[in-house]
């Protein structure tokens, strides 16, 4: 896979730990140290991601409707920047967006302070999917699709200027803004509209299957048919709207395991960038 950024020899040993999570594992601390970004502020704080619990602001399926996410204070926190992405052993925090067999558009705002979860808009109403969603799904947090990077190994596709999504196959109907631990299955490589959107399969650590999963091939095991199903799912939702589909990279299969430890390794590098300005934000909340 072509690296949309390149990586220092310092990035090459994170991913050479990180695609190795056989090897070395490192025990899960409830308590992670992460670096809160504001305007004119950068300050340490113990952030626990056990602790964090979603908030309503406004009424559901308005436009001012909005979903934050509270620390263990009563602190407003970012789901995107300041969720750490990794939740040792292996595993990823990951921020439940829209859930199961729901159809409200759900996303982070991007562009405002705290990054909340709202409905998404087009014309000024409120967007919905034509049908259910099947799984839950949501957003890996300090990462970053890069706009400005092309993708050698997906068409040249450039990043969609988001944080990357996960499809969550357990069982359960999680919460919007539950942060979940998860592991990652395998990858799908959308394209929509030219950008590259990539979709990482994961299932949750609490899930009775969880053990039974830990590659792309597991899945289609103990989950007959799931990929293919969420492939057709984000390929045709578009066209009730009398939009063409969406496409897929790669051959429209789903990657293996490491391939998508690869795609989180260089989109969490492209977020590093971003919160330390390396980047131009444009109009995303760095807050």
């Amino acid at each position: 896979m072509a690296t949309a950024v390149t990586a220092s020899a310092t990035a090459a040993t994170r991913f050479t730990r990180l695609a190795g999570v056989g090897l070395r594992r490192s025990s899960y601390r409830p308590r992670t140290a992460v670096r809160f970004q504001r305007p004119g502020l950068t300050t340490t704080a113990l952030l626990r991601p056990t602790e964090l619990k979603p908030k309503d602001q406004g009424q559901p399926e308005t436009l001012d409707y909005r979903v934050f996410l509270i620390d263990g204070g009563g602190r407003k926190v970012s789901p995107w920047h300041d969720v750490p992405l990794r939740a040792g052993d292996g595993a990823f925090h990951f921020i439940v967006e829209i859930p199961k067999e729901s159809s409200a558009k759900m996303e982070v705002a991007t562009d405002e302070a705290y990054t909340p979860i709202k409905q998404d808009t087009k014309k000024g109403n409120l967007r919905y999917y034509p049908y259910n969603i099947n799984w839950n799904y949501g957003l890996l947090p300090q990462t970053w699709e890069d706009p400005t990077a092309a993708n050698a190994d997906v068409e040249g596709a450039l990043g969609d200027n988001d944080p990357v999504d996960v499809v969550e196959i357990g069982e359960r109907r999680a919460n919007i803004g539950d942060v979940l631990r998860v592991k990652p299955l395998a990858a799908l490589a959308m394209i929509d509209e030219g950008e590259l959107d990539w979709k990482i399969v994961a299932i949750s650590l609490d899930d009775p299957k969880a053990s039974l999963v830990n590659d792309v091939d597991d899945v289609e095991e103990h989950f007959p048919g799931t990929l293919t199903a969420i492939r057709d799912w984000f390929r045709d939702y578009k066209i009730p709207d009398g939009k063409p589909a969406n496409r897929f990279g790669l051959g429209d299969k789903p990657t293996s395991k490491e391939y998508a430890l690869k795609v989180i390794e260089e989109t969490n590098e492209s977020w590093e960038k971003l919160v330390k300005r390396k980047i131009p934000a444009g109009e995303l909340s760095l807050a």
